[in-house]
């Protein structure tokens, strides 16, 4: 083009460079400006969790917020906050009435709080079928243990035997499953409520103060390595996924001999197929909330991540906010009469 254009007058061939360069520079600066980047350039992002430092949530929540921000245009930078109370259902309430609507708060809620509203629970002031969903490591295994002093190592011993079980309160899952098997699996727990968080339960564990606690697997794996090697718990039963080393433990359905007991028990263990769930609250953008589940799945392939995840002994298999939200949308399609049901386990 430019050869033809040489035999024309000098102005109109410095007319059309002009108008080209000036195309050209309009295109690349499109091109370079990205509005997300722009919001989260020099902006601090909020992660909350509602638990106390030490556990399991915890653990991932800091884990997450220092990889994260790597791939977030602009390189926000993380902020971890543990808003206790409630049993974690304080920082939901918060996330979803209070935090800012802009993609600068991300919460890891309990995964038992969708079954909270599900059920009828009150103190609920969220719609979790609302919550926008960036996805969790992996699905989670929840297990009952007791310890080596106990003489009881399987089920059936904890029906014979009462122990003592530890748990943070009665609105928890580390209070509601052993409840739960007391009513549907005839163990003999004896209940003991008030530790604030999950290593202090760990703490009363090795002190004798309490001899039994619920506890997922991955943050037994993680928080307390030692426990497994040295063989000091044993663990009782597990429901969720199943990792290679129970192979020998009986799952939730097994110890439950009627059929409508066990499909309670299910809706009640339904947050084990969210894992740790990470969300944002409704109103965030779609483009934050899109850049937000990118930069999520980006992280969960990163070899950097992976290694630190490895180390603290945290399995990463993705759950996809779709397949979240699909989850959710099935534990509100459960017969009413079975959520009912289930509901007695949340109103303690």
């Amino acid at each position: 083009m430019i050869r033809r254009m040489a035999g024309a007058d000098a102005g109109t061939f410095r007319m059309f460079c002009t108008a080209f360069a000036f195309s050209l520079l309009t295109a690349v600066t499109s091109a370079q400006a990205d509005p997300v980047a722009d919001f989260y350039k020099g902006k601090n992002l909020q992660f909350l969790v509602g638990v106390s430092a030490g556990g399991g949530y915890d653990l991932q929540m800091r884990l997450v917020a220092r990889h994260i921000v790597r791939f977030i245009p602009g390189n926000p930078t993380p902020v971890p906050q543990n808003m206790t109370g409630a049993t974690g259902l304080v920082m939901a309430n918060y996330l979803y009435r209070v935090a800012p609507r802009d993609g600068t708060a991300i919460g890891l809620i309990q995964n038992g709080l969708p079954t909270y509203q599900a059920v009828g629970k009150e103190g609920v002031q969220f719609d979790v079928r609302q919550f926008q969903w960036l996805g969790a490591l992996t699905p989670t295994t929840e297990t009952m243990i007791a310890w080596k002093t106990t003489g009881v190592h399987t089920i059936a011993e904890a029906r014979n035997k009462e122990i003592i079980a530890g748990s943070n309160g009665t609105s928890g899952i580390t209070y509601i499953y052993p409840v739960m098997l007391n009513d549907l699996a005839g163990t003999k727990f004896k209940m003991i409520t008030g530790y604030p968080g999950s290593s202090a339960l760990n703490l009363a564990m090795e002190r004798g103060e309490v001899e039994a606690r619920n506890n997922s697997w991955d943050s037994i794996k993680s928080t307390k390595p030692n426990w497994i090697a040295n063989r000091d718990v044993s663990i009782l039963v597990y429901s969720g996924l199943k990792p290679d080393e129970l192979k020998d433990v009986p799952e939730l359905d097994d110890v439950i001999a009627d059929a409508n007991d066990r499909l309670v028990a299910r809706v009640v263990t339904s947050g084990n197929r969210l894992g740790y769930p990470f969300t944002v609250m409704p109103g965030v953008p779609a483009e934050r909330v899109a850049a937000l589940r990118s930069a999520f799945a980006a992280m969960t392939k990163d070899a950097e991540f992976l290694k630190e995840a490895a180390a603290a002994q945290i399995e990463v298999k993705p759950i996809a906010p779709q397949r979240m939200h699909d989850t959710i949308e099935a534990l509100f399609a459960v017969p009413e009469p079975l959520k009912q049901r289930a509901r007695k386990y949340f109103e303690q």
